[in-house]
């Protein structure tokens, strides 16, 4: 029998939140700091040392975003909506969202995407999605971009100069 260094099971809630609340440059911080200030991640896929694809259990206070409105190139992402009701914004306008409701945003569609707590209860989602190499995001209402290098974002202006 060989003994790993990750937990054969866990409780969600006992997960200890991500340290960093945001991956994103400071400049785009200082614009948007606050609204990211209440998103709450907890990594349950990298608890278990899982290296394919990303699960996050998620919680936006009110007045909170999941991210800025973004759209994948290689990557696929899927939300499931536990608790509260936040609003989805797509390229389409917004859908209310409710508990049970899930979306899937298929890689490569376009489609920009974000959730917002535009109530005043917490919301709780749960959020999947793979780590493609190569992968690349666009995000049509900011001076940003990124591109997933060595297992992580790096993020420049449109114009490809860095932050």
């Amino acid at each position: 029998m060989t003994e790993s260094a990750f937990p054969i099971a866990a409780l969600a809630d006992q997960v200890p939140p991500r340290a960093r609340k945001s991956l994103y440059p400071q400049a785009i911080l200082d614009l948007h700091g606050v609204r990211l200030a209440g998103r709450e991640k907890r990594a349950l896929g990298d608890l278990f040392g899982l290296q394919n694809f990303g699960v996050n259990l998620t919680k936006l206070e009110p007045g909170a975003i999941s991210a800025l409105r973004h759209a994948h190139a290689k990557q696929d992402e899927f939300i499931y909506i536990l608790q509260g009701c936040p609003t989805l914004y797509t390229d389409a306008g917004p859908t209310p969202l409710s508990p049970g409701i899930c979306a899937g945003f298929k890689a490569g569609s376009g489609d920009a995407h974000r959730l917002v707590n535009e109530s005043a209860d917490d919301v709780l989602y749960l959020e999947i999605g793979d780590r493609s190499a190569g992968d690349q995001a666009v995000y049509p209402d900011d001076d940003l971009q990124a591109a997933f290098v060595d297992n992580s974002f790096h993020f420049t202006h449109k114009d490809s100069t860095p932050y």
